[in-house]
């Protein structure tokens, strides 16, 4: 299966048929959002259990505000309740890091973020390594 790419958003290969990575560099359109979205509805879709993430956002320089209200994107985060198990985050911003750690408390994902330099850390929470180019 070919890696996800679309705009600044890249998928990285990982060891692991169930853990889905993602490097974004540059700024996030509503349409680089909203094709995320419906590639992980996909995963949702063919996932017979839960599925972990990590998303590197050290390259990341911002988003559109309408990102958040695709139609696609709102699915994909309800449905992320049920399918993800562990959720890291590199590189966050100081905003959104703090709301990921405020919302590992109320929601069922198991969510951290992690500074750029602990980007091993981040890979074994999620219980993968990047695999050189292996599709994922």
């Amino acid at each position: 299966m070919a890696l996800f790419s679309h705009g600044p958003i890249q998928q990285i290969a990982t060891t692991s048929v169930d853990i889905y990575a993602f490097q974004v560099n540059g700024h996030m359109d509503d349409d680089a959002a909203e094709a995320m979205a419906r590639f992980m509805n996909g995963v949702f879709d063919r996932a017979e259990g839960k599925v972990s993430m990590l998303l590197d956002l050290s390259g990341f320089t911002g988003s559109d505000w309408d990102t958040m209200l695709d139609g696609d994107v709102i699915e994909s985060r309800f449905r992320a309740l049920s399918k993800v198990d562990k959720y890291a985050v590199i590189g966050a911003p100081d905003l959104a890091a703090r709301m990921i750690e405020v919302m590992d408390k109320i929601i069922p994902v198991d969510g951290r973020a992690f500074n750029a330099s602990e980007t091993d850390a981040a890979w074994q929470f999620v219980g993968a390594r990047p695999d050189g180019g292996a599709a994922a």
